[in-house]
């Protein structure tokens, strides 16, 4: 019947009992999934990890600037990982990493959740955001 019409006979669901066959073009077909998946993959969007690094003794300004610039990562559906750098004897004023990360959590909180709160590791403080709807920003 597959060769009177000129298609392919197709093996479907090889385990069924009878096993089920369709006829069908099979070099269409198989260029059809394969568009499929090219546009699967073009819509969708993974969300990258964007780093903004700060020093306890940024200026107001400047950690503003960063901030926006966060924002602008979260509204494009990426999460934010804040990375606060300590040298030397600022080691002894962690206090000022703390107080920037609660005011940047403030600022954030209508955009995105805290996915990590703030913790040392080694000389850096680091804290993530992530978008609180991925899908939105899509």
């Amino acid at each position: 019947m597959a060769t009177e019409v000129g298609l392919d006979l197709v093996e479907v669901a090889p385990s069924a009992k009878p096993p089920v066959c369709r006829i069908m073009d099979y070099g269409k077909w198989k260029y059809e999934q394969r568009k499929k998946d090219q546009r699967a993959k073009t819509h969708h969007h993974e969300a990258v990890l964007k780093e903004v690094r700060m020093r306890p003794k940024t200026d107001i300004h400047d950690q503003e600037i960063k901030v926006n610039k966060a924002k602008q990562f979260l509204a494009k559906g990426n999460k934010v990982q804040f990375t606060m750098l300590f040298r030397g004897r600022e080691m002894a004023h962690l206090n000022m990493g703390r107080d920037a990360f609660n005011q940047i959590k403030e600022e954030l909180a209508s955009l995105a959740k805290l996915e990590r709160d703030f913790k040392m590791e080694g000389r850096r403080m680091t804290m993530v955001m992530a978008p609180l709807g991925i899908e939105k920003a899509k």
